[in-house]
């Protein structure tokens, strides 16, 4: 029987009440589902992946009506001509929580595919019933690098500028960790199929 199936009657006491029929059709133990499942897992954490790199290199932290920013540079627009010149970050921005906002969002790119990497290998060699803990604490870990790169940005930068608005790239950040807290928990959940 399948892992659900499992579950499902050691919570009801060994007892048969006609509902493992109902639990078997909704959970059929198919290699098909389980090759579903699996895809499903590795493309939500290869999204997770791609919005926290896409977050971390792209252009759009911050805008106004003549300028853009993000963690490595500045782009002004010169004399209304529309060309967009690069420049340094100014020297207004500490260059401490700078640095500590570059090296906590790189941080958790990398955790990010570390985890990926330790998810697959645990799928071949970790033992029946087992549990994805140490995927889920590194994407745990990933998902706190970019909270605290997040944070420090937000409480840091702009706090004191009317005339701009947050970009993109700071938006798909945050969904980077909303989608790497939703799967470190889903892989310290998640235990690997018995049967």
């Amino acid at each position: 029987m399948g892992g659900v199936l499992y579950a499902a009657k050691s919570a009801g006491g060994g007892r048969d009440d006609g509902r493992a029929g109902y639990c078997s059709t909704l959970f059929p133990p198919h290699p098909l589902n389980m090759f579903k499942a699996l895809a499903g897992i590795c493309l939500l954490h290869l999204t997770t992946i791609f919005f926290l790199f896409w977050a971390t290199i792209d252009d759009a932290w911050w805008f106004t009506e003549n300028l853009y920013t993000d963690l490595w540079g500045r782009w002004v627009m010169e004399n209304n001509d529309n060309v967009w010149v690069y420049t340094d970050i100014p020297t207004s921005y500490r260059k401490d929580y700078l640095q500590a906002v570059q090296a906590f969002a790189v941080l958790s790119c990398l955790f990010a595919v570390f985890s990926l990497c330790v998810f697959i290998f645990q799928l071949f060699t970790l033992g029946k019933g087992k549990r994805f803990t140490i995927s889920g604490v590194v994407q745990l870990i990933s998902c706190f690098c970019i909270m605290v790169a997040l944070s420090i940005y937000t409480d840091h930068f702009h706090w004191n500028e009317k005339n701009g608005w947050y970009g993109w790239s700071y938006i798909m950040a945050w969904f980077g960790w909303l989608l790497t807290l939703f799967t470190g928990i889903m892989y310290i959940i998640l235990r690997k199929r018995a049967d």
